[in-house]
């Protein structure tokens, strides 16, 4: 799982960049950015927003791995950030630290949204692997935020945009020896309540990690709580089969597009 965005990121370089890097936080380990790719607007009026975080297992991976999809969204009119995170091979950090993050930069941005010229009520979460289960965390668990920070602005994203997440931490599933002291505040598959927006999610049936049986339950869990949640199973797929470069990445970007256009984002 650590290396499964490689061959993304060395695309993700040659195709697009950034338009605009912003520090977001500063840590004891580093300061970490956004990169942020500029929505195509048609008037000043405030814009949809995603916060994309890259996989890796919360030890290794890159921002650039979502730099395809951003380039995609950003030119319908969704602002795009791809965020830096604290991972343990850079910075010597355990998974607790890497939802920290996602919380702080999902704050700064709705904090910030006058001068982003994004609307703080259309902010999504979205991300792949360990991402993607940092988009589910901060839509789902809570005791992970950083007390110094202003609890009064909220970090739960208004959708979200899940590609083959590892959203259950529980025993036997994957992930689970590292976070079993904490597990049951840390696995977003055991914390979906009512205020659970949207979500879109994509896995392959073969993939390694993530069983098909995971991703329906999340599905009913979501309904049975009265939420929206979107299910796309592709066969014979294994992880990472999102990533640009791979076969199903159109028809993965076609699919995401029209979940943002069925919530009138795009």
């Amino acid at each position: 799982m650590q290396n499964d965005t490689g061959a993304a990121d060395r695309a993700a370089r040659n195709e697009a960049s950034a338009d605009v890097i912003i520090p977001y936080k500063e840590t004891p380990q580093a300061e970490l950015n956004l990169h942020r790719f500029d929505a195509q607007r048609d008037s000043d009026a405030p814009v949809p927003a995603i916060a994309f975080f890259f996989g890796g297992g919360w030890v290794s991976g890159s921002p650039t791995q979502f730099y395809p999809f951003a380039k995609r969204l950003a030119a319908l009119g969704l602002q795009v950030y791809c965020a830096e995170y604290r991972i343990e091979s850079k910075h010597d950090t355990d998974p607790r630290c890497c939802v920290t993050d996602a919380v702080s930069a999902l704050r700064y941005l709705r904090e910030h949204a006058d001068s982003e010229g994004i609307d703080p009520d259309r902010l999504a979460a979205g991300g792949g692997s360990a991402g993607g289960h940092l988009a589910a965390s901060i839509a789902t668990c809570s005791g992970l935020e950083n007390p110094s920070e202003n609890s009064d602005t909220s970090y739960r994203p208004n959708a979200l945009a899940l590609f083959n997440p590892v959203y259950d931490n529980g025993p036997g599933a994957w992930g689970h020896e590292r976070v079993k002291d904490y597990w049951e505040s840390f696995s977003p598959l055991h914390n979906i309540s009512e205020m659970i927006p949207p979500s879109f999610v994509v896995l392959g049936s073969e993939d390694d990690f993530i069983p098909v049986s995971t991703a329906q339950d999340w599905k009913e869990r979501c309904e049975a709580v009265g939420a929206y949640s979107e299910l796309h199973i592709y066969e014979g797929m294994g992880h990472g089969f999102f990533n640009y470069g791979n076969e199903a990445f159109d028809d993965c970007a076609n699919k995401l597009e029209q979940f943002f256009k069925q919530l009138n984002w795009i």
